[in-house]
Order: C-alpha cells, then structure tokens, then sequence
C-alpha cells in the first residue's frame, strides 16, 4: 500500500481539488444545503491559515486514511476509541465530575471506534502545521514530534503497568510553565460572570438574553426542547444526578453554530435550576445536533455504527469511553427525530492558545502534556462508561506494539507528520481556489 502523501503526489493538482471538492460535498451536502451563510462562513475560516483549513477538514483526513498501510494497528489496537479530530487546539481545561480542574483532549464530536495511531498522525500533522506557522525548522518540527511521540509512548506503558495511575489527571499540583498558566487562568472564571454574559435578571428571575446569535422559541418549540430534555435527563449516570431543584428548566433559546466545527447546525440553551434556588446558582446546558463522525466514513464496520441509537448517543458513549471523570451535565436525547449532545456550558473550559506559546523550550515542555493526555484518553474511561464495543485493555494492547518498537514509531510519526503536513498546505491552496471559483455547489 502507498501513503496518503504518495497517493496524493501520484496524481495532478487539478484531481486534487476534484477530489477535496468531492469530499466535502459527500460529506456535508445536506448540511451546505440548509445553510449555505454559515458554511460560506465556515470555508472562509478554514480560508484564514493552513492550521484552520485542516481543523476544517476532517473529513478529507479520514478520505485520505483510507488504505494507508499502518503497520502498528492490528485487531485490537485498530479498533480502539478514538477522539477523532486530535489536533494541537483541540486540548484545555474543563472542571472533572470530581470538582478538579484539568487540562485534557476536549471535543469529542469526531470522536469514535478505529486505529489509534489515527489520533496520533492527526495530531503530528497539526504539529508540522503549527511548527510552520510558528516558521519553525524542520528539524525543530522534528523535535516537536518526537516529544508528544515519546510522552505518549512512556505514559501508556506507565497505564499499562500500574492500576495505581489510573487516577492521573493533568492539574494544578502536576504541572508547570505555560500550561499551568492555562489552568490557573481557567480556575479565576466563575459561574457569574458567564450568566452575566448569556443573561439577565427581570421581575426576580433570571432568562436568556436575546442578540443577533440568538432567539426566542415559540411555545411549541420549547415544548419540543422540554420534551427533549426531560428524555436526556434519564440519560444521566445515577450516581452524578444532583437532588433537589436541580434541573429545572427556566428559558430556552435558540443558537446557531458559528465554528468551524458546527456550521449551521441548530442548538437550543437551556437554563435551568442549579443546586439552589439562589440565581447566581443558575446552569447553563447545551443541547446540539449531532453530526456524523468524520472516522466512521472510512471505519465502515456495521457493528460499530449499528451500537449507536444515533450520533448524539455516540458522542456520549464515546466521552464517557475517552474521558475520565465526565462532565455530570452529559448527556443525549433526540430532538424532531435527530440525535442530540447535551452539556453544560461550563465557564472553567478553555482552550490552549498556542498564540500565546512561542518560545521553542515552552513549545516542547507543553508537547510533553499533551502526549500524556493522548494516552490518557486512549488508556482510561469513566467510572460511568458502559461501553461494550472495546472490551479488552487498550492500554495493553497498545503498549505491546510500541514496547521495543519506540524508534521506529517515532521515526515513522515524524515522517507522516511532515510529509501530511506538506499535503495539508497544498491542499491548502486549492481548496481556497476552489471555494473562490465557486466549485462548491451553492455556495
């Protein structure tokens, strides 16, 4: 088998772009169709950088991971959960279930079952791109790699050969420099200032305020969202409902995804009572449609996509698999016959900006954590997952193919993420040419 680098150089820039124009349309045609504003608005994100495009593109990721040779993937390691979409942004902090603030992978909406070493060349590969950005040599971009490599190789083998280390979390007591900046800036936000921001009191009680990313709903509308979330509720672990008047629900409002990842997909907000009656107590939950996994358009095994009831429950069932310590708000339910995630809309989560990392030291210690919270999702579930799709120990399985092999899986992610990264940025171009020539329908 030929790499997805070859297979691209194999063939001219012109069926390239065919081909990027042919995957998007595949994958999101319905979805350009509802609303091709947010999608223009979406392409001309991914039109900013290289870095943006790729966050954007998913989906000609896993086209291009189709029938790549993976020499480190057998029946166990290449059918493990995966989060999907592990690029170098798609990391920060969240408060656990158990009260502590982390830094972790977040963004499990590409999350799903298939090879491991998906998540680990998707990551490489944002490196080579934040590497070039950053105008990084080849050799610094090298070094980059090999870092988050062998940090994710040691704290596997640490997983597999320690129940003890199960519990391991990056926090506020175990990490240094920059990222422990991330954390400590995280943990001075405060419940308050996010309901200040999202809403406003009138006549003593607490509602939505409404502006140009938001609107009311009609009363058969919240009726449908209410409906929807007393379904979700029942999707809640026992042991992480809360008592009392926790839950219930105050206003609903109506939102519209701007990101990248979300474009033109409909969510609703719902504030609901928190642990008190007191106002300042208020949550904040979101409830989104669910789109389809990037990795399961090339991860096409039936019995993998026949254990899902839909893809807000394979959000779900994929968080509580990846993520120790879950969100307690997380949950699904359906919505006009759609599959939706519902979360809280915590104020303690925050993305790392690499805006803000740029000294090449700095760069490289925070790459050590990030290897570490790779392994981590790959190694250990919450307490609540009930997944059944992997029954075996992945870090296990993953460590007896790295065990002794360690070189060879750094010298074989360096040279993916270099040559991917050289992919991305001519893909780069012609995606922009063809978005401005108009090659995508409708839009």
């Amino acid at each position: 088998m030929t790499s997805a680098a070859e297979r691209v150089r194999g063939g001219s820039p012109e069926e390239r772009q065919q081909f990027i124009v042919e995957v998007f349309v595949s994958a999101f045609r319905d979805l350009m169709q509802a609303d091709p504003d947010a999608w223009r608005g979406k392409f001309r994100k991914m039109a900013s950088t290289p870095f943006a495009f790729y966050r954007g593109s998913a989906a000609l990721f896993y086209a291009d991971m189709a029938g790549e040779e993976d020499p480190f993937a057998n029946d166990q390691t290449g059918s493990v959960w995966i989060q999907g979409d592990l690029h170098a942004a798609n990391f920060g902090t969240y408060m656990n279930s158990a009260g502590v603030l982390v830094f972790d992978v977040n963004d499990f909406d590409e999350a799903y079952v298939g090879p491991f070493t998906w998540d680990i060349k998707r990551l490489v590969a944002s490196l080579a791109l934040l590497g070039y950005e950053k105008a990084l040599s080849d050799e610094e971009i090298g070094l980059l790699i090999e870092t988050v490599i062998r940090s994710y190789a040691q704290q596997v083998a640490r997983f597999a050969g320690a129940e003890s280390d199960r519990a391991f979390a990056l926090t506020l007591a175990n990490t240094e420099g920059k990222l422990l900046e991330v954390i400590r800036s995280a943990r001075l936000r405060t419940r308050w200032e996010l309901l200040e921001q999202f809403t406003k009191i009138e006549d003593y009680e607490r509602t939505f305020t409404i502006d140009k990313l938001t609107r009311s709903v009609d009363a058969p509308t919240r009726q449908k969202v209410e409906a929807a979330f007393a379904e979700y509720l029942q999707t809640i672990p026992t042991r992480k409902r809360f008592g009392g008047v926790s839950y219930n629900v105050k206003d609903v409002v109506m939102r519209k995804g701007m990101g990248i990842g979300s474009a033109g997909l409909p969510s609703y907000n719902v504030l609901v009572e928190g642990p008190t009656q007191a106002l300042e107590n208020d949550i904040i939950v979101y409830m989104k449609q669910a789109a389809t996994a990037a990795p399961s358009r090339t991860a096409t095994d039936p019995k993998i996509k026949d254990y899902f009831l839909h893809d807000g429950h394979r959000t779900v069932i994929s968080q509580r698999a990846l993520q120790a310590y879950a969100d307690p708000w997380l949950g699904y339910a359906t919505l006009d016959g759609i599959g939706q995630l519902v979360a809280e809309a915590s104020p303690y989560v925050s993305d790392l900006d690499w805006g803000e990392v740029n000294d090449l030291d700095d760069i490289v210690q925070v790459l050590g954590y990030l290897g570490q919270a790779t392994a981590k999702i790959h190694c250990v579930s919450d307490e609540d997952s009930d997944q059944t799709l992997v029954p075996f120990s992945t870090d296990q399985a993953i460590n007896d193919v790295l065990a002794g092999h360690e070189d060879e899986f750094v010298l074989a992610m360096k040279d993916f993420g270099k040559d991917y990264g050289d992919v991305v940025r001519d893909d780069y171009r012609l995606f922009v040419d063809a978005f401005r020539n108009k090659m995508f329908p409708g839009l």
